[in-house]
């Protein structure tokens, strides 16, 4: 079998769509991430980002491989997971370097504008590394009617006056396009059969001493001792989020289409906003629900079955 091909078994496992178990699993990942946002604020204060991402990698790492070593799961790098593991891991640490810096230079809604494209690079992706993940044109609607979801509660962006907010922008997308490729890697290549503890190890320990190295480049550091606001957000970051939630994601990834996974991403920054207006009052405007109706009837469209029309174009 030549490295295009795809048997029927493996082609079926690629474009899974999500059962009604799974759905559930992912929207409470996507609210889980959304109130990561508001953690991050929170902490931020105390810990800056950088030194916070670096922080909960490397605490994650430990507690991912105790909990992996509790139960028997084998973490041998002899299995050809090395690689792709290594490539997953440095497209993890990268992305988050990107997002940082983006945040740095251009504006919080643009960036979550330019971030958010990283659904349609996973479909693109998926058209060249899994072809059985393929979607049809009916999806394609429903994935830009969920961004337009999007731009609507975050407002389009207008042309970059500042040259800095115009290469802001261009991270937001490189980091974008950094999420989008580390879930195609895990996909096509042998971390699709690995245990999602090591598949997220590799990314944490890979990751940390980027972030790290980053870290004191950017000369962050912890002036005084935190306060317990900010250790409490740092330790839901690091347990729930980390640890817990992308271990939850990557076996999710492995199971069903990552296309139609992909699109429920688009959720995360609403419930951000939510979370936003619930912990932090910030306030909600009218777009807010307009937005949450086109992103919720883009998902629907993502994950109906196809018609056999649309079957066919997807997997051809």
């Amino acid at each position: 079998m030549t490295s295009g091909e795809v048997t029927h078994d493996g082609a079926m496992s690629q474009s899974r769509p999500l059962d009604a178990g799974a759905t559930v699993v992912v929207l409470l990942l996507c609210l889980c991430w959304g109130f990561n946002q508001v953690a991050v604020k929170l902490a931020i204060g105390d810990i800056p980002p950088l030194l916070q991402a670096a922080i909960r990698s490397v605490v994650a790492a430990l507690m991912v491989a105790a909990w992996a070593r509790w139960r028997g799961v084998s973490l041998t790098i002899l299995d050809g997971t090395l690689w792709p593991g290594i490539a997953a891991g440095a497209l993890f640490g990268v992305e988050f370097l990107l997002f940082y810096q983006g945040l740095e230079w251009t504006t919080a809604s643009r960036a979550v504008l330019f971030l958010y494209t990283a659904p349609f690079f996973v479909v693109l992706g998926a058209r060249w590394f899994l072809p059985g993940d393929r979607l049809g044109w009916t999806q394609w609607i429903g994935l830009a009617l969920s961004f337009v979801g999007i731009a609507v509660a975050f407002g389009l962006p207008t042309p970059a006056l500042d040259p800095r907010q115009a290469l802001g922008d261009v991270a937001m997308l490189l980091a974008a396009a950094g999420w989008g490729a580390t879930t195609v890697v895990i996909k096509a290549s042998a971390l699709s059969r690995a245990s999602p503890e090591k598949t997220l190890l590799y990314q944490l320990v890979v990751s940390a001493p980027l972030l790290a190295v980053a870290a004191l480049v950017a000369q962050e550091w912890i002036a005084a001792v935190p306060s317990a606001l900010a250790l409490g957000s740092l330790a839901y970051q690091t347990v729930l989020v980390t640890a817990i939630s992308y271990v939850a994601w990557f076996a999710l990834v492995q199971r069903y289409s990552a296309s139609r996974l992909a699109a429920f991403t688009f959720l995360t920054p609403l419930f951000g906003v939510a979370a936003g207006h619930l912990v932090l009052s910030e306030p909600l405007t009218p777009a807010f629900a307009a937005a949450v109706v086109l992103v919720a009837a883009g998902l629907v469209l993502v994950n109906r079955p196809a018609a056999g029309h649309d079957q066919e174009r997807a997997v051809a």
